[in-house]
């Protein structure tokens, strides 16, 4: 049995998204202040970075679950992943909510408002957590995957919902940032920065999904272990009595 998660593929992994991490902390803290946000607007470093690797956690767990549905692709391996990328989505939409407010106290005045992309920002961290509340459920694993599958494509539909919400309703929250392009609202630096951002965050996001998965296979493994051990010892006590 696997005693470690680590693996040529996660050292690589680490290793860049370390890097890439590190660099977007500087290349984030050297942006210059705005007159309308002052210090905060160093923010699009790290939240636009932080929001793509929730959208991704979501897709990958929808995908993941799509494809253990699928009679011809179904393995336990997709399972595995979909509840390890949506555990790791609760941290990253949590980031969000949380970075996406300190970001928004200086414009706004307050640092919540029931705004349409924060309330959707709000319902994706509970669906997350509805989601892995229904995988906590006792059941037979396969009849637990095929909820935790319907209730996770059903759940991702709300990414892009939250994804347009700034041009389909009106709201406090700014028009989408990413653009390749500079404008005059933003300059070519900050869009360095925020791109470096959403590299450095789906590194991330790939190097913790890899060590989960693998985590959840040796919990399982243990679990199977210790089974067989229980069920060994009763055959035992068995014989001792007969």
């Amino acid at each position: 049995m696997r005693k470690g998660t680590s693996s040529a593929l996660t050292l690589s992994l680490g290793f860049a998204a370390v890097v890439a991490l590190s660099a977007t902390v500087v290349l984030g803290l050297t942006l210059p202040k705005t007159f309308e946000q002052e210090e905060y607007s160093r923010l699009i470093a790290v939240h636009p970075g932080v929001a793509w690797a929730a959208y991704i956690a979501f897709g990958v767990t929808a995908v993941a679950s799509a494809l253990w549905l699928l009679p011809r692709t179904r393995s336990r391996t997709w399972d595995l992943v979909a509840g390890a990328s949506a555990e790791i989505g609760v941290v990253f939409t949590a980031l969000m909510l949380v970075t996406g407010s300190i970001w928004g106290r200086p414009t706004w005045g307050v640092y919540w408002v029931w705004d349409a992309r924060l309330t959707l920002s709000a319902l994706m961290l509970m669906l997350l957590v509805g989601y892995l509340a229904l995988r906590r459920v006792p059941a037979d694993p396969d009849v637990r995957a095929q909820r935790s599958a319907f209730v996770a494509l059903l759940s991702v539909l709300v990414v892009p919902v939250n994804h347009y919400a700034v041009e389909w309703w009106r709201t406090l929250h700014q028009s989408r940032s990413l653009d390749m392009t500079p404008s005059d609202d933003l300059d070519g630096e900050f869009i360095a920065a925020m791109m470096l951002g959403l590299l450095a965050f789906t590194l991330v996001y790939a190097w913790l999904l890899v060590h989960r998965v693998r985590v959840a296979r040796l919990e399982e493994e243990r679990e199977d272990e210790a089974l067989a051990v229980a069920i060994d010892e009763r055959r035992r006590e068995a014989e001792v009595v007969g």
